[in-house]
């Protein structure tokens, strides 16, 4: 089969500008003093692991209704996967059972977002980290690169998608807040921009020290996060990863890219490039029969 020159290079010349270019401006505000993130705060202290966010997230995405026997238990660490998009965990911590809720963490700088190489996985400028299937190439560096181990392949599907959540970012766009923000009963859950949400958690602290351990997640980890959480028990209780940088993990490839050969870090486009050129050229073969 042969190769549409024009669209190989067309794809080419758009792809290796989202290499140069894309990356950085995808995941950095050009003046983050301009930019107020979007985010949420869960406070573990008033969670009562009902479960209301994980069906309002099914609905609100077209997932299947989540099985209602399928609750948290202690012991048992229920996973987010490619059929639900956010999970509610039980901990045995020193103050008791104590429920977490698990998605994704929206990164301020993402490394799916810094690892994809046709900006898929995209950190929009609200917030929401978000996928774009029509970009995608089906690499899954963005599953390998994130720390927080969220982003799922469909692997049983003839038209496998990459799925996480994406902070309802469709609803965000309306004006709404995420389903499981507005499922709460327990008002657990708090939406609004990162800054709001950081002193709302450092008042909450300060104004309940017994309450509280002296941490807010997310604020630091991985060069801070969207999801922001509260505990009364030090996060390694919680399964959280308490290890991670402060800085964020695209940080650490910035030398490494710049001394990497171009023909290494091209050969992904290079290769998307062939597949759409070649697809484009079999649809016009198909037409013309």
């Amino acid at each position: 089969m042969g190769i549409d020159r024009r669209n190989f290079f067309r794809v080419i010349g758009v792809t290796g500008a989202s290499l140069t270019l894309g990356n950085k401006l995808g995941a950095t505000p050009k003046n983050k003093n301009e930019v107020e993130f979007y985010g949420v705060l869960y406070d573990s202290t008033r969670c009562v692991g009902c479960q209301s966010c994980e069906f309002a997230c099914a609905e609100s995405n077209n997932l299947p209704e989540p099985d209602p026997s399928d609750m948290p238990e202690i012991g048992i660490l229920r996973k987010t996967d490619e059929t639900r998009r956010t999970v509610i965990n039980a901990y045995d911590t020193s103050e008791g059972e104590i429920y977490v809720k698990k998605q994704c963490m929206h990164c301020n700088e993402p490394a799916c977002d810094a690892a994809c190489l046709t900006q898929a996985m995209h950190k929009t400028e609200e917030g929401p980290v978000i996928w774009r299937g029509e970009k995608c190439m089906g690499c899954r560096y963005c599953m390998v690169s994130c720390p927080f181990d969220v982003p799922k392949f469909e692997y049983h599907s003839a038209n496998p998608e990459i799925t996480k959540c994406d902070m309802c970012y469709d609803r965000l766009m309306e004006g709404k807040m995420p389903a499981c923000v507005e499922s709460c009963p327990a008002e657990a859950l708090t939406f609004g921009t990162r800054r709001e949400l950081v002193a709302e958690a450092r008042k909450r602290i300060h104004d309940n020290p017994d309450q509280y351990v002296d941490h807010i997640y997310g604020e630091h980890e991985a060069g801070g996060t969207g999801f922001l959480y509260l505990s009364p028990v030090p996060f390694d209780e919680l399964g959280f990863n308490t290890k991670l940088q402060k800085t964020s993990y695209p940080e650490l490839s910035k030398g490494f890219l710049y001394s990497v050969p171009t023909v290494f870090v091209l050969w992904p486009a290079l290769l998307l490039g062939i597949r759409e050129a070649t697809k484009n050229n079999h649809t016009k073969e198909l037409e013309n029969e």
